[in-house]
């Protein structure tokens, strides 16, 4: 196994002598093959769409769109708007014009619904008159008042327009289903053509994208700014809403982060090499690498989502290690043996470039743990993150011998440099005495910080909370918290009951049953989440039914006779109401059962969806029952969110221990390597578990996305190590070369990881503080982990020189 590892880095220097002397047409090369990327850059779109966590044919979105298909978007944004008395005259005015101007200017709308056009039913004789409630402007306070109790007395409109202390009321926008895309050739090509065929429109189009959802927030906001006042308090909510704002919160983190993150690198890189050369040339291969695996993305058609935002952050931060790895050695060879560039540069390249092969391979190792994940983002991340960090292996091998072939460079202050040197060496070298006169005590705490990590771990608990991300005083937090409380509910779970027989739905008994069941809905609550309110076609039965009966509030119920039913939703169709769209199909073999909820955590939902499953099938066991919406899939995606954490973890412990092994070429040393990588993940989750840190979709992130970059310091210390200790056969002597020479690369590699982690901590939203810091922190433990737990490892399985061959007897063939 030496002969091989020694073969591949002759082959790691020849490689570098052959880019350095052919700079040109490599640099050439490299240039076609980035600009071929980058020319993908414009492509890149971002999604923070809810079902943009499910994977295409993932079948709680297969049938999310099938419920699209069939009734529409489920989507809504609701204004909900507090006034002194929102019957006042003044009041309704002001209503009516912000009505008019949000129908007549929002984009992508397909419905609004408010007091203004609110649908009224009743019977005039033997008319049935389907009206808005103020199809008739009120010009007297007595016709006022009867507006006020015809409203009050609704229970329609009871906590969807109207809060059930009238202190609220509400504009709900239903958006359209399908995206304008391609619109107009596909209603000139299929126009007279998809009646009673298979053909739809629908099935030609997209739907609605997430750019078009931003378009209808935005224009929400930008119009409910003008209208608000100190008498007309508005609030915007809804699930596009929130994910509207998450969007620009990721677009502005992103800009800002790679930004800080970029000048920490370059303040780091300069304050320890002295040198312009040395910022310039491991920012060219990050922003490069960076670059080139955004213009992939884009190429693939895979959109930047909400865990994918940490991505640019993350591979600026990581891709910097291997170039630093390698100018490290090269200035040193530089400075201090007097060589020329073209020694320095294949020396460093062969003595690095297996260490580096070696950690850029595990980092993507421990990355693709997430490829297979069911939530859709987390695969993309584990997927283009591992591309990524191989692109900077590509960039560090190849760009940077090409490069330092090209730029003069200046003899630093070499004293200076000593000087520090001779400190820092200091410093190491108390770490390596320490390390190797007290194995036993290091390892014994160890086990013992082990243990109380096992304990915290315990208590950790899950959340995928995005309204508890923003801060408290963040306008949409305060929105949405309004309006779940006061209107009770800003999203939707619905239910489609499917009887599989045309006219089904004209059964009394079957019908008496969903209606029952809007009023158990309406008092179901399991934990904080709620039923605010509650509706279906016995809904607009029941208004037909009373009004067809003089008015009469007993009325106000499903009709026992099955030959009314059928003649009452005829009389409706016929009034030219198209409501009952929205609550069947034009079968009425199909029921949509609607049930608004407030937005919470996605954890929180289990029990309510369960309840709401087992009501259904309990109560129609001979009906197809169907659960869907917004509400079913964030909590779906929380259910993923923790199979896909316990599953990565596992994956990425197993992939990484046996790419430890194959390419440290030892067994035991590739297995005992894994105790100092494992460390500072069970410490970081046991700190999770003790301090009631959630594990939420991003922390989840801190495990897989750790132990991949902890793992690299590990590499390079056993490898010197086991280079070293060949050479000498002292295990001391050994950790003291091994922390000399690729202790400092690791310090500084750390300190640029952790600080570039640590930069997220000024973020507002607080899933990327604590991700920030729950990193950061874990990378310095590792790092301490492998300058003090390693150490003590191999002084306890080498007690002498004698036991030369004792640890190394395991070697793969």
């Amino acid at each position: 196994m030496q002969n091989i590892r020694e073969r591949i880095e002759e082959q790691f220097a020849a490689a570098a002598r052959l880019f350095y002397r052919h700079n040109l047409i490599t640099l050439l090369f490299l240039a076609l093959f980035t600009g071929g990327l980058l020319s993908q850059l414009p492509k890149l779109t971002l999604d923070t769409s809810t079902e943009g966590f499910l994977h295409e044919k993932d079948p709680a979105l297969l049938a999310y769109n099938d419920f699209r298909d069939q009734f529409g978007n489920t989507e809504m944004v609701i204004i909900a708007i507090k006034g002194k008395d929102v019957f006042a005259p003044d009041f309704l005015e002001k209503l009516k014009k912000l009505h008019v101007e949000l129908r007549d200017t929002v984009p992508y709308v397909d419905d609004i619904n408010s007091l203004i056009n609110a649908r009224s039913t009743r019977g005039e004789g033997d008319r049935l008159i389907v009206e808005d409630l103020l199809e008739h402007w009120p010009e007297s306070p007595e016709e006022l008042a009867m507006v006020k109790e015809r409203a009050l007395a609704n229970p329609l409109y009871k906590n969807l327009i109207v809060s059930e202390n009238g202190s609220f009321t509400g504009i709900v926008l239903q958006m359209q289903a399908y995206s304008s895309e391609g619109e107009d050739g596909a209603d000139d090509v299929l126009a007279g053509f998809t009646e009673g065929t298979d053909v739809t429109l629908q099935e030609e189009r997209p739907f609605l994208t997430d750019a078009e959802k931003g378009e209808v927030v935005q224009a929400v906001s930008r119009i409910a700014d003008a209208y608000r006042a100190p008498d007309f308090e508005i609030y915007v909510a809804g699930g596009p809403v929130v994910t509207d704002f998450l969007k620009k919160a990721m677009i502005e983190n992103m800009r800002t982060f790679m930004l800080l993150v970029g000048m920490v690198i370059a303040t780091f890189l300069f304050l320890m090499f002295r040198r312009a050369s040395a910022v310039f040339l491991p920012l060219l291969v990050v922003l490069t690498s960076l670059l080139s695996t955004l213009g992939l993305m884009a190429a693939c058609g895979t959109p930047l989502k909400m865990p994918t935002q940490i991505m640019p952050s993350f591979l600026l931060a990581v891709g910097v290690g291997d170039s630093v790895h390698i100018l490290a050695i090269f200035f040193h060879r530089l400075r201090s043996n007097g060589w020329d560039k073209e020694e320095a540069v294949i020396y460093a390249v062969g003595h690095s470039g297996l260490a580096v092969l070696m950690t850029s391979v595990t980092t993507a190792g421990g990355l693709l743990s997430f490829a297979s994940a069911d939530i859709a983002p987390i695969a993309d991340l584990g997927i283009y993150a591992a591309s990524g960090v191989m692109l900077a292996l590509l960039y560090t091998i190849v760009l940077l011998p090409g490069l330092l072939a090209l730029i003069p460079l200046k003899k630093g202050q070499e004293k200076k440099k000593q000087r520090k040197e001779k400190r820092l060496d200091k410093v190491l070298s108390a770490f390596g005495h320490f390390a190797t006169q007290y194995p036993k005590t290091i390892l014994a705490v160890t086990v013992l910080i082990f243990l109380f990590s096992i304990v915290g771990m315990t208590r950790i608990r899950f959340s995928h909370y995005i309204v508890g991300w923003y801060p408290k005083d963040s306008p949409i937090r305060i929105a949405s918290e309004t309006i779940d409380e006061e209107m009770r509910g800003s999203i939707s779970l619905e239910v489609i009951l499917d009887t599989g027989k045309v006219n089904g739905l004209y059964d009394p008994d079957l019908l008496q049953r969903i209606d029952s069941s809007v009023q158990y809905m309406e008092q179901l609550k399991k934990g904080e989440i709620f039923a605010g309110k509650a509706w279906s076609i016995t809904t607009i039965l029941k208004e037909i039914h009373q009004a067809l009966n003089e008015n009469r509030p007993d009325f106000y119920k499903v009709p026992d006779d099955p030959a009314l039913i059928p003649q009452e939703f005829l009389l409706f169709e016929n009034s030219g109401s198209d409501d009952l769209e929205d609550v069947t199909d034009s079968q009425f073999s199909k029921a949509r059962f609607t049930v608004k909820v407030p937005y919470r955590d996605a954890v929180a939902y289990t029990d309510f969806l369960q309840a709401v499953q087992e009501h259904f099938q309990q109560t129609f066991p001979e009906l197809q029952i169907t659960v869907t919406g917004l509400s079913s899939i964030i909590s779906q995606t929380m259910a993923r969110v923790i199979d896909t954490m316990a599953k990565s973890y596992l994956i990425a412990l197993i992939v990484i221990t046996a790419l430890m092994i194959l390419l440290i070429g030892k067994l035991r040393t590739g297995v005992l390597s894994m105790i100092p990588n494992l460390f500072p993940i069970c410490l970081t989750l046991g700190i999770m578990g003790w301090f009631h840190v959630t594990m939420d979709l991003f922390t989840m992130l801190v495990g897989s996305v750790s132990i991949g970059l902890a793992v690299d310091d590990t590499i390079h210390f056993m490898h010197n190590f086991r280079r070293y200790y060949e050479q000498s056969g002292d295990a001391k002597q050994a950790v003291m070369d091994t922390l000399h020479s690729t202790g400092r690369a690791m310090l500084i590699t750390t300190c640029v990881l952790s600080l570039g982690f640590f930069i997220l901590m000024f973020s507002s939203m607080n899933n990327l503080f604590n991700f920030g810091w729950l990193t950061g922190f874990t990378l310095i433990m590792a790092l301490a982990a492998d300058y003090f737990i390693a150490p003590a490892l191999m002084m306890l399985v080498h007690p002498s020189q004698q036991s030369s061959n004792l640890f190394f007897s395991g070697e793969l063939s």
